[in-house]
């Protein structure tokens, strides 16, 4: 699933991120000493099928903080006597090219607040805050959850195969967005299909393609840039090819990812796919269908049991492909963007 309908209009700066919105709380960024506490207060948020349940200090340093794009200034902890009672996390996408970041569009990647403090105004501070951060780096148009290529943080903690921008179950952090200014301008599928049932689909076509073409496995693939190598060079990766076996290039390809460690949540191994490519003159000729069915039946021999893939809702074709194959929606992404200054 790919996203790029991303608006770029001009932006003015936003509020001074060292101003003290209330009195009963301080806003400072992030300090060496935080993440227990920060995995504490994970820890303490209602359960949700999108978010992963248990978070430790190390899976933070490994998911968040020891990447080369991770900025202390943009993860603002909220405090009460000294004691950090909540936080926000705000980032930046790639440039066009994927070689450098930058900071036109900004994204809220995640908020937290302890669980008896939500019905506070502390949210909404916290929101203001991230907010400043963003604009006062250069962001004209703000976003709310990551999905690609705003996608920095929070891969396999949150969403699911892909990181769908605010999950529709997501109920707290939709209303917040929305309260603030946030408007839905698109919205992702999230489905699912497990592979114990799976059967590859059986047809002339499907039949043909077999004796002419075979899968190819590439494990732990190259990543194809800078930031792909940010955001999902630490995963566990495999890239299945479709290629014709009398030679030539690949016409079809599928990579695919292990959920990790959100899937642990649900109880099931999960593989998760990231991208889908059939070169345009070999569309329509049943080559994605024969490739997924051969993927599927490997992944299933590796002991995965379910697979999820993410779709934009306009995207007919590639829903119209998932739903052949057995694929069900089990929840609903929003793109949520706000480009009026506060």
């Amino acid at each position: 699933m790919k996203w790029t309908s991303v608006n770029r209009s001009e932006f003015s700066p936003g509020l001074n991120l060292n101003s003290n919105t209330a009195a009963v709380y301080d806003f400072r960024p992030f300090h060496n000493t935080d993440p227990p506490h920060l995995a504490e207060i994970w820890r303490q948020q209602p359960r949700q099928r999108g978010q992963i349940e248990y978070v430790s200090v190390a899976l933070l340093e490994q998911q968040i903080f020891s990447r080369p794009i991770f900025d202390p200034d943009g993860f603002i902890v909220a405090t009460k006597a000294e004691r950090p009672v909540g936080f926000v996390h705000a980032g930046f996408g790639p440039s066009d090219d994927e070689c450098r970041l930058s900071t036109d569009l900004g994204v809220v990647c995640m908020l937290m607040v302890r669980p008896d403090l939500q019905e506070s105004s502390l949210s909404e501070q916290l929101l203001d805050q991230s907010e400043a951060y963003l604009r006062a780096r250069g962001a004209r148009v703000l976003y709310a959850g990551g999905i690609w290529p705003l996608n920095p943080f929070y891969q396999g903690l949150y969403g699911g195969s892909e990181l769908p921008g605010v999950l529709a179950s997501d109920a707290m952090r939709k209303s917040l967005y929305q309260q603030h200014g946030y408007q839905v301008i698109d919205h992702v599928r999230v489905m699912q299909r497990r592979l114990t049932d799976f059967r590859p689909r059986i047809d002339r076509c499907q039949i043909q393609l077999r004796r002419c073409m075979q899968m190819n496995v590439c494990y732990d693939p190259p990543t194809g840039s800078w930031w792909e190598a940010c955001t999902m060079g630490n995963f566990d990766r495999t890239r299945f090819e479709l290629v014709p076996r009398q030679g030539g290039p690949a016409v079809a390809s599928a990579t695919f990812w292990d959920v990790e460690p959100l899937a642990s949540s649900w109880g099931v191994r999960t593989a998760g796919m990231l991208d889908l490519q059939v070169d345009p003159s070999e569309r329509r000729r049943g080559h994605a269908t024969f490739l997924l069915g051969e993927a599927f039946a490997q992944l299933h021999r590796e002991g995965v049991q379910m697979v999820e893939v993410q779709a934009m809702a306009a995207n007919e074709a590639a829903l119209a492909l998932y739903g052949t194959l057995g694929f069900v929606e089990v929840d609903e992404g929003m793109v949520m963007r706000n480009s009026n200054g506060r």
